[in-house]
């Protein structure tokens, strides 16, 4: 990711953020971060929820915590920050305004939560009928749900994901698990980028605007992928294997005389330069042991063996021992191990950016754009806003003057 002022990707295309906590804002990030004028709408006040969603918190130029939590960093970069309260009839004209010309619009109200304020698809069609109009819910717009909040960790159980996720029964610390972090709000932020790019290819064509409509749930289930597809095409209900994979062996992680590493063999040339580096050649040719399907098939017994050899080396001497062989093999790295690898800081995956809001923070640190475009790439424009911080900027933009600011703000519109 460049820090730069060149012409990007989705350099000119405006969007209208009406998004809060994660899913949606981690759409308009990825728009953001392509180039997109990206318009981030807040609450005046108090702004999108995970500003408060600490510990941790933002620390101030003498290392003291401030009342910004580093969650709504996460998903806020590139964008500039408005605060308008959409409750009052000011405020609904305005945002009806800035969709006038804007050719994205992203939300996740409730269904039909902003229809009261005119803020809608249908009403906003009307005015701009270029506008890609994209909606997030939970469970989506139509069907005996449509109505319920959907968040991440409810998503992630009624969705089957954390009935895969966690140790087997039987084992110690059994039962499901959510993952680590929120996966079906991130997946569905990278789908409703994909489908927004889509409507705007489509708008190239028609020159009309469309309306997507973007679920949790729905993406929850997609990706369950094989998991899915293994029950959709056999009946058969995937249980929990802690870090094992149902449909390959060795796929987990293996004790080491210092730790644990992971072992990812996908196919039986890897197991078997695996078993002659390991001096234990027989293993790959032995009955039980020969293909994918009969390793998985002897799954615990192949375990057995491979404990006995794994836990012989450390994982460094098992790192350097495989990885010029192509067998794929590597650390179980912590969050700052992982940071401090050198194929991380060679991809220059953490990114910092400075910000002058006036509040005592100087700069914000996140994770770069794995998005690598040779001609047009990501670029670094703006920190994650500080509440408000470019409501005068936008709406001098929009032609309004000095003084009909000072009233909006004066009425507490702004």
């Amino acid at each position: 990711m460049q820090v730069s002022s060149q012409q990007s990707a989705l350099a000119g295309i405006k969007v209208l953020d009406l998004t809060r906590v994660l899913a949606g804002p981690w759409c308009t990030q990825i728009l953001a971060d392509l180039g997109a004028d990206v318009i981030k709408i807040d609450r005046p006040g108090g702004g999108d929820d995970p500003r408060a969603w600490g510990p941790p918190f933002l620390k101030d130029a003498d290392g003291r915590d401030t009342d910004q939590a580093t969650y709504f960093t996460t998903c806020n970069r590139n964008k500039r920050s408005v605060t308008i309260d959409m409750a009052t009839l000011e405020g609904q004209a305005l945002l009806r305004q800035m969709a006038a010309q804007s050719d994205i619009l992203v939300e996740n109200f409730k269904t039909g939560g902003l229809k009261q304020f005119g803020l809608d698809f249908d009403s906003l069609h009307a005015i701009n009928p270029r506008l890609v109009y994209c909606s997030v819910t939970g469970f989506g717009h139509d069907g005996p749900h449509a109505m319920r909040a959907g968040y991440d960790l409810l998503i992630q159980a009624s969705s089957g994901l954390m009935s895969i996720t966690g140790q087997p029964d039987g084992v110690p610390g059994a039962g499901p698990l959510r993952v680590g972090v929120a996966l079906t709000d991130l997946f569905t932020g990278v789908y409703a980028s994909t489908a927004i790019l889509a409507a705007l290819e489509v708008r190239h064509r028609t020159g009309e605007g469309q309306h997507i409509d973007m679920a949790l749930l729905d993406v929850g289930m997609a990706v369950l992928a094989n998991q899915a597809s293994a029950f959709l095409n056999t009946g058969v209900i995937p249980q929990r294997q802690g870090n094992g994979n149902p449909s390959l062996a060795p796929y987990q992680d293996f004790p080491t005389r210092d730790g644990a590493m992971i072992l990812a063999i996908g196919n039986n040339g890897q197991f078997q330069r695996f078993c002659e580096a390991a001096g234990r050649p027989a293993l790959a040719s032995d009955a039980c042991f020969a293909t994918n399907t009969l390793r998985v098939e002897h799954r615990e017994a192949l375990l057995v063996e491979m404990h006995a050899v794994t836990r012989s080396r450390t994982t460094a001497e098992w790192i350097a021992l495989l990885e010029h062989r192509a067998v794929p093999c590597g650390p179980v790295n912590d969050i700052a191990q992982a940071f401090d690898d050198p194929q991380v800081k060679a991809r220059k995956l953490a990114v910092s950016l400075p910000r002058d809001a006036g509040d005592g923070i100087a700069a914000i640190s996140g994770v770069a754009s794995p998005l690598r475009l040779s001609a047009t790439p990501p670029v670094l424009r703006y920190a994650p806003p500080a509440l408000g911080q470019h409501t005068d900027e936008v709406l001098r933009e929009l032609g309004m003057p000095a003084s009909q600011i000072a009233e909006l703000r004066s009425a507490r519109v702004i």
